[in-house]
């Protein structure tokens, strides 16, 4: 464990913990943040290394809160001088406010992930040479290789929080992830795979050759798929989603419709009916920050709550919504560990973990075989969502026809079309095969990018619109 960060300031500890004890006096909730970070980020493309970079930030954040006002401030100086400055700030939102000072969040000893620092081992000349091995094996497994991109990004934070009693809490963050890109060619036709996977670990399963070439391979595989791909047909039809990565559309067309500060705005298409059937039956969706080394996983989260197994929806019903202390303080609800933050220089706020939908009954091969006429959905790479509306456009990077319960045709072009918790309620079949996907997800809300998992088994979902690119 490193030394605490509070060392890195020019006053003591006990000097630290009165200015915050005094600044968040008569307040309703705040801490002072504490963050060091490190990150390296290799790019290997077209046979060479393209990019290479290493930065360390170091810094604080200081936040009151008093009833629904944030006063924020941040600095890169870890002085008694920046401090007071910030401290003077902040204080100003709660002039003439007198506040009862929130319980602060229940202790913990749990760590989720080690504290190794992935930067500095293995070397960068070793780090380089397994991007080069990963390009010559694609390059030399088929001749219809064109382009081929790795790259690699790896993370070290330590964040300390001490709060307005007194509590110091730390958490040490690793963060690893290797992409790898494939464009293959076939005369005048060009088409794109990738595959990529990480998480809160060391570097070692990385340059063990079965772990990266199931990556390089399942790049390769994509793009060869699209190669074969025909135009996408345009109507409604009975969809199957993939287990994994397809959970990405849960994440986005229904996940940040559950965040807190969308619902006690009343701006979530999900406000204002928990208990209420917003689901078909069978369908249960969970928020889990405490999935051991996941790359959503937080042993606290960044107000110095643990994380959670947060049951959202219950086969169907609506029960919970993922809180930070502020918005779950105003709904009069308990925080879940869902309070996160990009960096010192950001607020914290209602986000998610690893979010997913469990397993039900059905095999894939029963769901597939259930299907008439449909598409199946086996990867997206992202898509629109109105949180307000629920409305929500996604795009399919590999999808099949599906006629008579046989997966046919690759198609080219597939988006979907609908409104996240209408399209919930057109779940018919949820698979026993629930998979987290590998390890790859960013999350943006307000500006903010924060790691995240996502995961689901497969499922039908009934005559959802598909936008296509068939003549």
């Amino acid at each position: 464990m490193p030394l605490s960060l509070a060392d890195r300031f020019d006053m003591s500890r006990p000097q630290l913990e009165a200015l915050v004890s005094d600044t968040l006096k008569g307040s309703d909730d705040g801490e002072l943040f504490l963050e060091y970070r490190e990150q390296e980020s290799l790019v290997f493309d077209n046979g060479r290394l393209k990019a290479g970079d290493f930065s360390t930030d170091q810094g604080f954040g200081l936040r009151c809160v008093a009833g629904e006002a944030i006063g924020f401030a941040h600095a890169g100086d870890l002085s008694d001088a920046a401090l007071r400055r910030a401290a003077s700030t902040v204080t100003a939102i709660r002039a003439g406010y007198s506040g009862v000072a929130a319980e602060g969040p229940r202790g913990t000893n749990r760590k989720l992930y080690g504290d190794e620092n992935p930067i500095p081992q293995p070397s960068f000349e070793a780090k380089v040479r397994l991007l080069q091995d990963i390009d010559s094996y694609l390059r030399s497994k088929d001749g219809e290789v064109r382009q081929v991109s790795v790259s690699l990004a790896t993370q070290w934070q330590v964040v300390e929080i001490l709060r307005a009693d007194g509590q110091w809490l730390q958490d040490v963050r690793p963060l690893v992830r290797l992409n790898v890109s494939v464009v293959a060619g076939r005369g005048n036709r060009q088409e794109t795979g990738s595959s990529g996977a990480g998480g809160r670990v060391g570097f070692g399963g990385f340059m063990l050759n079965e772990s990266w070439e199931k990556l390089a391979d399942e790049a390769l595989r994509g793009a060869k798929v699209n190669l074969d791909a025909v135009a996408a047909p345009a109507g409604t039809f009975d969809i199957v989603l993939g287990s994994g990565w397809p959970g990405v559309m849960l994440h986005e067309a229904v996940g940040h419709g559950l965040e807190g500060d969308f619902n006690r705005k009343k701006t979530s298409a999900f406000s204002g009916l928990l208990g209420q059937q917003v689901a078909a039956k069978g369908v249960t969706v969970v928020d889990d920050g405490t999935i051991a080394e996941r790359r959503g996983s937080l042993s606290i989260d960044d107000e110095g709550t643990p994380t959670n197994r947060t049951v959202l929806i219950e086969d169907g019903r609506l029960v919970n919504y993922m809180q930070d202390r502020q918005n779950a303080r105003l709904m009069g609800m308990e925080a879940t560990g869902n309070g996160r933050r990009q960096s010192y220089s950001h607020a914290p706020m209602p986000r998610m973990t690893n979010t997913m939908m469990l397993a039900g009954a059905h095999t894939p091969d029963e769901i597939i075989a259930s299907v008439k006429d449909g598409i199946y959905a086996v990867s997206f790479n992202g898509g629109q969502v109105d949180i307000t509306s629920g409305k929500f456009v996604f795009n399919c990077t590999e999808a099949y026809r599906v006629r008579d319960g046989k997966v046919g045709e690759a198609l080219k072009g597939v988006m979907l079309i609908g409104n996240g918790p209408d399209a919930m309620h057109r779940v018919s079949m949820v698979g026993n095969d629930l998979e987290l996907d590998a390890g790859i997800g960013n999350c943006g809300k307000a500006g903010q990018w924060v790691p995240v998992g996502v995961g689901q088994p497969h499922l039908r979902m009934d005559q959802i619109t598909v936008g296509g690119t068939e003549a």
